[in-house]
């Protein structure tokens, strides 16, 4: 797998390259302190599969930029990785096709998981977007998070979580069952209550259900 890091923090990207080689110790790691050297990344390395991407970098205006990287590897998965957590910011990333946006304040094993779901297949949002917020108008509210809930789609790996869910089982037994962390099975539940735009495990069941996500015999 080949990863792009950009960010103008060299310390940060140093950081998060040794996570990632944690994570897929086979990962081609590039690094980018701004837009200009991303882009001639992009260029010169024509299969890119994620790119991580902070906001705030030197040379870019991160909605222009963005919508430019992805033109330049519309195959890859994109991360925002940023110290803004403005619902705008998120809606505006999501709206462009972000698999993921990770506060930079997440605490090192939050940003391990988070990091984790999205290799997976998921999508990460932080917890500031999936709880409510009073500071934030209903409406505001509503279309933060509309991307992400409007199309209903599970990843195979929430598909099995939310089977497991359906059985009965704790994030603990999930995890053991099937090899993973409980707090990647903790975000991975929390993606699936957006996702399907309810508030509980059971909201969730009943829901899949009537998409047709799980069959009833599972639990």
């Amino acid at each position: 797998m080949k990863v792009l890091i950009a960010d103008d923090h060299a310390l940060f990207r140093d950081g998060l390259s040794l996570r990632l080689e944690k994570i897929e110790p086979k990962s081609i790691i590039f690094q980018a302190a701004n837009f200009t050297q991303a882009l001639k990344i992009l260029d010169d390395e024509k299969k890119i599969d994620l790119v991580i991407l902070d906001l705030d970098m030197p040379d870019m205006n991160w909605e222009e930029g963005l919508a430019e990287l992805r033109q330049k590897a519309n195959g890859a998965r994109y991360v925002i990785v940023s110290a803004s957590e403005d619902p705008r910011n998120i809606r505006k990333s999501l709206e462009q096709g972000v698999c993921g946006y990770i506060p930079k304040r997440s605490e090192p094993k939050i940003l391990t998981s988070a990091l984790q779901l999205i290799l997976d297949g998921g999508t990460y949002l932080p917890p500031s977007v999936l709880e409510p917020n009073p500071a934030i108008s209903g409406s505001e509210k509503n279309s933060a998070t509309a991307p992400v809930s409007s199309g209903k789609t599970l990843t195979n790996r929430q598909q099995q979580v939310l089977g497991l869910v359906a059985q009965g089982m704790s994030n603990k037994q999930i995890a053991y069952e099937l090899g993973l962390s409980e707090g990647t099975v903790k975000l991975h539940v929390t993606a699936i209550l957006k996702l399907l735009n309810v508030n509980n495990r059971t909201g969730a069941v009943r829901e899949a259900e009537r998409l047709g996500v799980i069959r009833h015999e599972k639990y």
